[in-house]
This record gives C-alpha cells, sequence and structure tokens, in this order.
C-alpha cells in the first residue's frame, strides 16, 4: 500500500459512481425517473422543475429531501420509483472486487441510497461480501450527505476514527466533511480530473484505477 494511506484501517465507499463507473448510466436512468417525478409531483414544466430541483439539491443535499421538506413526500415511494431501473449495463468487476478485498482492515459503504437500492446494487456486483457495513439514508434520518450530522451518525453507528479512515467518493462536496473530520479523501470518476478543492487528498478517473496504483507503490 502506498505510504500515505498506510496508516488507513477502515475504507469507506460511497456508492453510486463510485463502486461502478459513471459509464454504467446507472444514475443517468435514476435522473430521468427523478425528472419525472419532480414534473408529476408539482406540477411544473420540465425545465422548471429541473430548475426547483437544482434548488432542492443545492439546499439540502438530494431531491428527495427537498420533496420531503417541502411537498410531504414518502421517502419510499420516491425512492422505490426512482431506482427501478435496469442494471444490464453494469457487469461484476472481478479485478475491482479483488483489489477492495486485499485492502487491509474494514470497508463499509456509505450512501445517500435507501437500503433496497445498496443491497440490489451490491448482490448485483457481487460485491456484498467484501463489506462490513452499509450506512444508508434510512440510517441517517433521511438527513442525506453532505450534512455533518450524517457523518458523524455513521461514524458513532460504526465506530469509526476519521483518523485513521478513507473516503472514496464521486461528489466533491460530500467529501468536504469528510476532510474536516480528518479523513483522507479521494475523488474518483470524470470531475476528478479537473477538481482543484484543497479538501480533495487525491484524485483519480477510477475507484479501479486509483487502487490498481495505489497497492502497486
Amino acid at each position: 500500500m502506498h505510504p500515505a494511506l498506510a496508516h488507513v484501517d477502515t475504507w469507506i465507499f460511497d456508492l453510486d459512481q463510485t463502486l461502478y463507473p459513471h459509464e454504467a448510466n446507472i444514475m443517468s436512468q435514476v435522473e430521468e425517473k427523478m425528472a419525472a417525478f419532480m414534473v408529476r409531483q408539482t406540477g411544473l414544466a420540465p425545465a422548471e422543475a429541473a430548475i426547483l430541483r437544482d434548488q432542492y439539491l443545492h439546499e439540502h443535499g438530494t431531491t428527495l429531501a427537498g420533496l420531503v421538506a417541502y411537498h410531504n413526500i414518502d421517502p419510499y415511494v420516491f425512492l422505490n420509483e426512482v431506482h427501478d431501473v435496469s442494471l444490464d449495463t453494469l457487469a461484476p468487476d472481478p479485478d475491482l472486487n479483488g483489489l477492495i478485498h486485499a485492502l487491509p482492515g474494514r470497508k463499509l459503504v456509505f450512501t445517500n441510497g435507501d437500503e433496497r437500492h445498496a443491497i440490489r446494487l451490491l448482490d448485483h456486483m457481487q460485491m456484498a461480501d467484501l463489506f462490513h457495513g452499509i450506512f444508508h439514508l434510512e440510517h441517517a434520518d433521511w438527513i442525506p450527505k453532505p450534512a455533518l450530522q450524517t457523518f458523524e451518525k455513521m461514524m458513532a453507528v460504526h465506530a469509526v476514527h476519521p483518523g485513521t479512515s478513507a473516503f472514496f467518493e464521486d461528489s466533491p462536496k460530500n467529501l468536504k466533511p469528510a476532510h474536516h473530520l480528518g479523513m483522507k479523501t479521494v475523488l474518483v470518476g470524470p470531475k476528478a480530473t479537473v477538481n482543484t478543492d484543497p479538501h480533495v487528498d487525491f484524485r483519480s478517473p477510477s475507484l479501479k484505477a486509483f487502487l490498481s496504483d495505489f497497492q502497486a507503490n
């Protein structure tokens, strides 16, 4: 293991577009269903609904959090609908699974998705046995990342010591509280190549590329 991460004994992973590549287009399907839900729920035209959704994302962290706050939406109704997507474009990656398995210490999933979505994806990718726990949106009382209180709750539930932890994400904003708490932060995916945020310690176009490089050094 690369010396910069030699002290890490807890490896924390976002789920969507982190444990699988952006190119799998799972989230593009979810985004389409979210857009349709917003239009139907608000009665707005698609363009106006998109603006409102961006506002919810900015102010509350997720579309769902805004819908719950202002429209009294049942979270499970929303999540069951938007996560009902095809996984045909997503294949298990034995090489990535082997790299995750080889990491010393515990591995956790920390997702803004719900339990059903997380289990479905992990089972499909043959990753379920790699992780010691999942902290999902129900555990967070529906308060999504990047809320600091959600990070603190995750750490309390799983006895995570931030000084010996690393957090992998595809969203730069979700790494900011992790860095504040003392975790090593790794941004993966398309946004990593142009990112310059000071709260990001490492950047890589994919989780697989990062782990391959760091375990080789």
